[in-house]
């Protein structure tokens, strides 16, 4: 079975669209496209990550704590206007989006607190995996893993040789399963009710992402 493939950089590093994943899913073959968002894009974005907020967590946190994770989670539209953030498209709809930065914010969207706009240095910092969403009909079906080939690819083609992400507990499987460490464990409660999340970093290597 075909797997996810890093998008390949072209001239000035703008990232190509890479050739659409086909993938089987309950004995169908599914179709999936990753492009860079737009500002266009955003009320669809914002569409999928209220459906992901609200359904995807549950199991992992209580109605009271999802509520509270609400004031933290989102889209950062700095992420858009960067051209780091992707989104996932199967058949013209947002199956999931996701993007990295090498901007200081951890996480948060346009309203969270402690929002640092101050751009890293791949020497010594870790890129940011940023805002990876879900939407819950096409939960468990690659679109995760994809847009973290592709994040990964872009920031080691600028020289990053780690990225860092606060994970959800809903998350965490994901970010286990592609190579994340945990680092840390905290809570956010920025919303009211405590909120379990989790800092996580995996070492990347510049070499495997082409430039052509």
């Amino acid at each position: 079975m075909a797997g996810p493939r890093a998008g390949r950089l072209g001239t000035g590093g703008r990232l190509k669209r890479e050739r659409p994943w086909h993938r089987e899913t309950q004995g169908e073959w599914m179709t999936f496209d990753i492009r860079q968002a737009g500002l266009a894009d955003v009320p669809a974005l914002r569409t999928v990550m209220d459906a992901a907020i609200g359904q995807l967590q549950r199991g992992f946190l209580t109605e009271t704590q999802i509520a509270s994770s609400r004031a933290v989670m989102g889209l950062d539209t700095q992420l858009v206007e960067d051209g780091t953030y992707y989104l996932v498209e199967s058949e013209g709809r947002v199956a999931g989006c996701g993007g990295w930065s090498r901007r200081a914010t951890l996480y948060g969207g346009d309203t969270a607190p402690g929002r640092n706009a101050r751009l890293l240095d791949p020497a010594v910092d870790a890129a940011r995996v940023r805002a990876m969403y879900t939407d819950p009909a096409f939960a468990r079906r690659g679109v995760g893993r994809m847009v973290l080939a592709r994040c990964e690819a872009a920031a080691a083609a600028e020289g990053f040789t780690r990225l860092e992400l606060m994970a959800t507990l809903a998350g965490q499987p994901l970010y286990t399963a592609y190579g994340f460490e945990p680092v840390e464990y905290v809570e956010d409660a920025t919303g009211g009710a405590p909120v379990p999340l989790v800092k996580m970093a995996k070492r990347i290597e510049p070499a495997a992402c082409p430039v052509g």
